[in-house]
């Protein structure tokens, strides 16, 4: 018989942050709120921090929450080089000492990274040599959310209703301009919007209202990626579902009734999501009852497709003239800010940030065990 005062261990979590990321800033601030919320959990995780510099350091920090949200963490003293060890014997952190290094293990990390290098799969691929149980979405999941010309194939594929697109790489921009601009011009007309395959929150999007504009955003997006991604403009209302589950897992995946964004520019730009606070957020949806379970119904299929699980935002449009739901793309690591979207949704559905914080950490914990 077991000793009835012994005290259980906490689970460590290594909460990583930062990146070298155009949504650096991003991560900061949704991490800061993941450490705020496992702070109000003592009794079950003890969380490690561990930064990553624009510059591409790894920091194991130890210093106030604060800091990390407004970008000062990373000359706080507390600071020590680490790296993930790719050694699953380490199971964790190597943090540089002065006599060499020690090693801290993980139970379980929470990569909090948005966009390039830390949703679309490398850090994903990091963690699973390392063998370290990680929350959100697989290695393949990751890169193909990341890639919307990817994605895109998938959901045609898939029967996952979504606007008419195509793309072009970076050959065909700087070596066939005038005919890339012909096709894109004759199959989707105009508006158009005009986005880099690979980067996330709005950054290098914009919206083409002629050839001279299309020209100019395509030199844009591929500042960002060397895929651009050609979409049909909606007239619609753009719409998002906080998805989480593991697909194996009968019964668990599952999506919340879709909020609404009311944009303040033209399109739901990064600093609309981010920075200004000019757009609004509406939940439920201004949308009939059925159409509201048709986008939850639409949220699920997509999330499933595409092979997500732990969690993922589900951004649609609902058309205005037709009805359609139309899926925009998947967010594998969504924002974690106080305007962000999938806690406000989760927290409608009564889920508090700190018991979504635990629900995730318990989901990527039941994945790595093979609980389904």
């Amino acid at each position: 018989m077991g000793n009835c005062n012994e005290t259980k261990q906490k689970i460590r979590v290594g909460l990583l942050f930062g990146s070298v990321s155009s949504e650096h800033e991003v991560s900061l601030v949704s991490a800061a709120a993941w450490a705020g919320a496992l702070g109000e959990l003592t009794e079950k995780y003890e969380v490690i921090l561990v930064g990553i510099t624009k510059a591409g350091r790894w920091l194991r920090y130890g210093g106030p929450i604060d800091a990390i949200r407004d970008g000062s963490w990373e000359r706080d003293a507390s600071c020590v080089p680490c790296v993930i060890s790719p050694d699953r014997g380490d199971h964790g952190l190597l943090v540089r000492t002065p006599d060499g290094c020690r090693v801290e293990r993980l139970d379980v990390a929470a990569p909090i990274l948005h966009g390039k290098n830390g949703e679309d799969g490398t850090i994903q691929g990091l963690l699973e040599l390392a063998g370290i149980p990680y929350v959100g979405c697989g290695v393949l999941a990751s890169a193909v959310c990341m890639d919307k010309a990817v994605a895109n194939t998938l959901m045609d594929a898939a029967g996952v209703p979504h606007c008419r697109w195509c793309y072009a790489i970076r050959a065909e921009a700087e070596q066939s301009m005038h005919a890339l601009l012909d096709r894109v011009e004759g199959r989707l007309g105009y508006p158009v919007f005009v986005k880099p395959a690979n980067a996330g929150s709005s950054v290098g999007i914009s919206k083409a209202h002629n050839r001279s504009e299309l020209q100019n955003a395509i030199a844009v997006a591929l500042r960002e990626d060397d895929k651009v991604v050609f979409e049909e403009f909606i007239d619609g209302q753009e719409v998002e579902c906080a998805a989480i589950g593991n697909p194996g897992d009968p019964g668990t995946v599952s999506a919340t009734r879709p909020g609404e964004i009311l944009a303040g520019d033209e399109f739901y730009t990064y600093d609309d999501k981010y920075k200004n606070g000019v757009s609004q957020v509406v939940i439920p949806a201004r949308l009939p009852e059925h159409k509201l379970d048709e986008v939850r119904a639409a949220a699920v299929h997509a999330y499933l497709a595409l092979g997500c699980t732990g969690l993922a935002r589900c951004d649609f449009f609902v058309e205005r003239a037709t009805g359609r739901v139309l899926c925009n793309e998947l967010n594998t690591m969504p924002g974690f800010t106080p305007i962000s979207m999938y806690p406000k949704l989760m927290e409608r559905e009564g889920l508090s940030f700190s018991a979504l914080a635990d629900r995730l950490i318990g989901l990527a914990l039941a994945k790595k065990k093979g609980a389904y």
